[in-house]
């Protein structure tokens, strides 16, 4: 299966970058006729959906096409949007325990698989016509689950270290830091030369560690030949042995007081909106920041992005190219085919183009990618798909008794004790559960010897 979702993925974006006439379809191309919630336009009634986002990178850009649509529309829909922060996971879970949830749910790769288990989406299979299932070509556990589709393809996203190249030039430092330990002494270097304008080295939005280090640690271990999400491949078993160099460095640079104070409490906007100012020295994160500091927090400094650093400067696995999702439909939606029109008009061609040479996200659609121009965004060349850049096969997903990992490393740096202990107790728990999914739930997790996260590289290179 994982050969068939790299072949998948590459035909994808094999078109990125290059310049093409657009066909000037600002549809979907399958308008959907009926007369259920299409009826109400008649009588001027308005049929009222809401649609889920915990994106926040992109949120005006959203904002303006819900306004759009609100306003053009025939079919007397009104799209509500609502803009959750990091805890967006934990409110659709509240959602669909009361009668609030949402019709349109933004779904990511690290989310559309737990969604689509607990019965949050539905199937869009009725509403896609021949044409629309060869424009979005759809990726095995990604898109499709059990031979049905429950989601389409928008954008992919690298993974970088973004980097104050002002405050790099102050300090003396000429090239981003490649290794660990480069990282440790790079982010003092940035500290002491910014001590005096309040500028720290590093930092990362701690406040939901989960997502802190599923845009550092995550990415500096694929990069490095281990599996992100502490899942070996080649063994079929969790194994978080890897980040034990990968968290010891984040430790030690909070330690050393190069890491912005207060990061347990510090969010992913309030981090870019210091970075902007000249505040952090350094980052990691997703191919999104480009538009973010164009659009939301104008950047005040020269800056720029480049791979992250591996263990030890070899790199021997590859960056997780992130996406293949958007848009879905909830299963507890009243108004399934007002939700599909919305869904239709987000995913038309004038959208989706704008949404690349906006900056936004990198098109996975092939006909998108063949007619987008590159964004003229400053910062997006260091986030341009590269020979390190790769998607990794899906790993089982399990819900260990006790703490998740995320927040077990990020306790670990904040009180210190035995990390080796910490990533022992990790695999038994991990393992405990994974073993309990596939007795139970017919989960499959099979080793695969041959694995080489290393052949994963390069698939998304120019």
């Amino acid at each position: 299966m994982m050969k068939r979702m790299l072949m998948t993925s590459l035909s994808l974006v094999l078109a990125l970058g290059l310049a093409a006439c657009g066909n000037g379809n600002s549809g979907g191309g399958n308008a959907v006729e009926g007369t259920g919630d299409g009826a109400k336009a008649d009588s001027g009634e308005k049929t009222k959906i809401s649609y889920w986002t915990g994106d926040r990178h992109d949120a005006d850009f959203v904002k303006e096409k819900v306004a759009e649509f609100n306003s053009t529309n025939t079919d007397g829909i009104e799209v509500d949007l609502v803009v959750k922060g990091d805890d967006f996971d934990t409110a659709l879970d509240l959602s669909f325990q009361t009668s609030d949830a949402p019709d349109v749910i933004r779904v990511k790769e690290n989310t559309v698989q737990t969604f689509y288990k607990k019965g949050f989406l539905a199937p869009i299979d009725e509403f896609l016509s021949d044409e629309l299932k060869a424009k979005f070509p759809a990726m095995p556990d990604l898109n499709e689950f059990d031979g049905k589709r429950y989601s389409l393809p928008n954008y992919g996203t690298t993974m970088r270290l973004v980097y104050n190249k002002d405050l790099f030039a102050k300090a003396g430092v000429e090239h981003p830091p490649a290794t660990l330990q480069e990282l440790v002494d790079t982010a003092k270097k940035l500290t002491e030369a910014g001590k005096a304008d309040g500028a720290y080295g590093f930092a990362l939005n701690f406040k939901n560690p989960g997502s802190a280090f599923a845009r550092s640690a995550r990415v500096v271990a694929e990069m490095s030949g281990y599996g992100g999400f502490g899942y070996d491949f080649k063994t079929a078993r969790y194994d978080f042995s890897g980040f034990e160099p990968i968290i010891n460095a984040f430790k030690q640079i909070r330690d050393d007081g190069s890491m912005l104070p207060g990061v347990e409490s510090l969010d992913i906007d309030p981090l870019r909106a210091q970075f902007a100012e000249g505040k952090i020295g350094m980052y990691m994160s997703y191919s999104s920041e480009p538009g973010v500091y164009k659009n939301q927090f104008p950047a005040k400094i020269d800056w720029a992005a480049a791979p992250v650093p591996t263990i030890d400067g070899n790199v021997k696995g590859a960056s997780g190219f992130l996406g293949g999702q958007w848009l879905a439909l909830s299963s507890k939606s009243e108004h399934k085919e007002a939700a599909w029109k919305f869904m239709e008009f987000m995913y038309g061609d004038q959208v989706l183009t704008d949404y690349q040479e906006k900056g936004f996200g990198i098109s996975m659609v092939p006909s998108i990618s063949a007619a987008a121009k590159t964004p003229d965004v400053n910062g997006i060349e260091g986030f341009l798909p590269n020979k390190y850049d790769g998607v990794w096969p899906v790993y089982p997903s399990v819900a260990p008794e006790g703490m998740k990992s995320d927040d077990a490393f990020f306790k670990y740096m904040l009180n210190g004790g035995d990390l080796k202990a910490v990533i022992a107790d990790l695999n038994k728990r991990y393992n405990a559960a994974l073993d309990s999914v596939i007795a139970n739930d017919g989960v499959k997790a099979e080793p695969d010897a041959g694995f080489d996260p290393a052949a994963l590289g390069g698939k998304f290179a120019k």
